[in-house]
């Protein structure tokens, strides 16, 4: 475990600088292919974390509607 931290310490250390900017602050030309990639990934990004969050909670409505209705039914069919 000791020599894994002290591999992993000595590859931090010894890694270029350019390795751990991302687009933003890589460097002053913003109109780069990377900084363009960066930022279509950042896009994709956001708009596959809202259509995941957005259908679940889409479902949770769906399901808590759905309970409701049942309930109301089951209530309905025991007044008679």
């Amino acid at each position: 475990m000791n020599a894994l931290r002290k591999i992993l310490f000595a590859l931090v250390l010894l890694a270029p600088a350019k390795i751990f900017a991302c687009a933003a602050c890589f460097g002053p030309n913003i109109d780069s292919p990377m900084a363009d990639g960066m930022n279509w990934a950042i896009l994709a990004l956001g708009v596959v974390l809202t259509t995941v969050l957005g259908g679940f909670l889409a479902f949770l409505i769906y399901a808590i509607r759905k309970s409701e209705a049942v309930e109301a039914a089951r209530m309905a069919g025991t007044e008679n």
